[in-house]
């Protein structure tokens, strides 16, 4: 991803609310799922992106702490939004959101080289085979809601649980 003409600040700002809105995302789908291991899977995700959220707001403290952090409604920065919308289908989003998750890996994979100490280097790459890895698991659970698009419709208590 060419990120040389943002400063780190806005970089910053951006990877934040991409997490938040990350989060968010998962948490709605979790919501609106049957299928227990699903939204089990959905709900790791949030709570990653909240983990993800903390780390990167304690960076910006760490490298502007002399500001007020404000998460901004809209970036500069060209990270891909989800539609969530009620009427596409959960397939749909999923490959959505793997895209996002596989921006999210190469965003911060080119951060990092801006960055000059070798603690925030490495943590940021972390953070980016952790995007990857939610990359993967999404892959599967969508090779299932392919499979299985409309199952809750015809066999409601398939997952429900114990």
């Amino acid at each position: 991803m060419d990120i040389e003409k943002y400063n780190l600040k806005t970089l910053l700002l951006a990877a934040i609310k991409s997490e938040i809105d990350s989060k968010n995302l998962y948490e709605n789908l979790a919501g609106r799922v049957k299928n227990m291991l699903f939204k089990d899977r959905l709900l790791f995700l949030a709570n990653e992106e909240e983990k993800h959220r903390a780390y990167l707001e304690a960076l910006y403290r760490k490298k502007f702490p002399d500001e007020k952090l404000v998460v901004p409604d809209h970036t500069a920065v060209p990270l891909p939004e989800v539609d969530a919308s009620e009427d596409r289908l959960l397939s749909e989003i999923v490959e959505d959101a793997m895209k996002a998750e596989l921006a999210a890996k190469d965003f911060y994979e080119s951060m990092k080289d801006l960055l000059h100490d070798e603690e925030n280097k490495k943590m940021l790459q972390i953070l980016a085979n952790m995007e990857q890895g939610h990359y993967d698991l999404l892959a599967k659970e969508l090779e299932n809601l392919k499979n299985f698009e409309n199952y809750d419709e015809v066999w409601p208590m398939m997952h429900v649980g114990p």
